[in-house]
C-alpha cells in the first residue's frame, strides 16, 4: 500500500489570523498547512519543496501556499512578510472578493510563484506592512472586519497581478485560459468534464486542453482534476464528513468511483489518506 507523507501539521492561530515580517526566515521543518499562506519575498536565497514540486527562491515574487499544502525550506533563507488565514476569517470579507480566493488558492499549484518587478512590490509592500501594524495593535471591536478589508485589497491586487501575467502572452489565447480557470473555480464541483468547459467557451476540447498546455503547462483535464482533489484533500483532512457524503458533494456517481478518482491521482486511498492525519473535525 502507498504510503502517504507524514508532515507537522501547523498549530491554530487566534482569530485564524496572522501577518508576521521575516528575516532570514528558513522553515526547517516540513509542514501541513491548515491555514492558506501569502509569503511576500523581499529577498531569498534557496529552495522550497511544496507537495513533490520544488521552486527556487530568489529575487522579489509572492508565494501561495493552500491549505493542505505540505511545504519545507531547503537551504532557505526569506526576508519578507508572510500571512497566514483560515477560511473562516476569509468569511469576514465581502462577497465580491471570494472569485479573488477561488482563483489564486482553489488549486494554488497553478499560480504557486508569482514574480514581482520593482512597481508591483513596491505597490504591495505598503499593503502588507499596513496590515503587519494593525495586526499588532491592540484589540477592538471592528479590528478583524478591518484586517479582513485589508486582506481583500492584498488579494485582489494578486489576483490583478495573475491576470496580468496571463495577459502577457497572446492576448485571445490567455483571455480563455483566464475564464477557464474562472470558470472552473466555482463550477469544479458539478462539472467535471473539458467538453462541458470548452462548450461554454465556444471552443473545442482539444483547442481548450493546448491552451492550457501552453499558457501553464498544464492539460485542461489536469487543472479539473487538481481542483477535485484539493478539495477531497481538505475534506478529508479537515473535516469528518463521511467519504461518502464528499464523494456525493463532488458529484461522482458514486463512493466507488470517487475513491477509484482520488486513488488514481494520490495513490492512496481515501480512507488511508484520512487515517494518516491526526485531529480530525477540528
Amino acid at each position: 500500500m502507498p504510503s502517504v507523507p507524514k508532515a507537522i501539521l501547523e498549530h491554530e492561530i487566534k482569530d485564524s489570523f496572522c501577518i508576521e515580517k521575516l528575516t532570514n526566515h528558513r522553515y526547517p521543518v516540513e509542514t501541513r498547512l491548515f491555514y492558506h499562506r501569502i509569503i511576500l519575498v523581499n529577498s531569498a536565497s534557496g529552495q522550497i519543496l511544496i507537495d513533490d514540486r520544488q521552486y527556487p527562491v530568489t529575487g522579489q515574487h509572492l508565494l501561495l501556499l493552500s491549505k493542505g499544502q505540505i511545504f519545507k525550506g531547503i537551504d532557505l533563507q526569506v526576508t519578507g512578510h508572510e500571512v497566514s488565514f483560515g477560511d473562516c476569517f476569509w468569511e469576514r470579507s465581502p462577497q465580491s472578493a471570494n472569485n479573488c480566493k477561488a482563483v489564486l488558492f482553489n488549486n494554488a499549484a497553478t499560480n504557486q510563484q508569482l514574480p514581482l518587478d520593482e512597481k508591483v512590490f513596491a505597490q504591495l509592500y505598503p499593503l502588507f506592512e499596513i496590515l503587519r501594524v494593525e495586526h499588532s495593535n491592540p484589540d477592538y471591536i471592528n479590528k478583524l472586519d478591518v484586517m479582513a478589508a485589508y486582506l481583500k485589497i492584498i488579494m485582489i491586487k494578486i489576483a490583478n497581478i495573475n491576470a496580468a501575467l496571463i495577459d502577457g502572452y497572446n492576448d485571445q489565447e490567455k483571455q480563455l485560459y483566464r475564464k477557464f480557470i474562472e470558470m472552473v473555480s466555482q463550477q469544479y464541483q458539478q462539472l467535471h468534464d473539458v467538453a462541458h468547459y470548452a462548450k461554454l467557451l465556444h471552443v473545442t476540447p482539444r483547442r481548450l486542453s493546448d491552451i492550457c498546455k501552453s499558457c501553464s503547462g498544464t492539460g485542461a483535464k489536469q487543472i479539473i482534476n487538481g481542483q477535485l482533489i484539493a478539495e477531497a484533500k481538505r475534506n478529508l483532512q479537515f473535516s469528518a464528513v463521511p467519504i461518502k457524503e464528499i464523494a456525493y458533494q463532488l458529484h461522482f456517481s458514486t463512493p466507488e468511483q470517487f475513491s477509484s478518482f482520488f486513488k488514481k491521482n494520490v495513490s492512496a486511498s481515501p480512507s488511508d489518506y484520512r487515517s494518516s492525519f491526526v485531529n480530525i473535525g477540528r
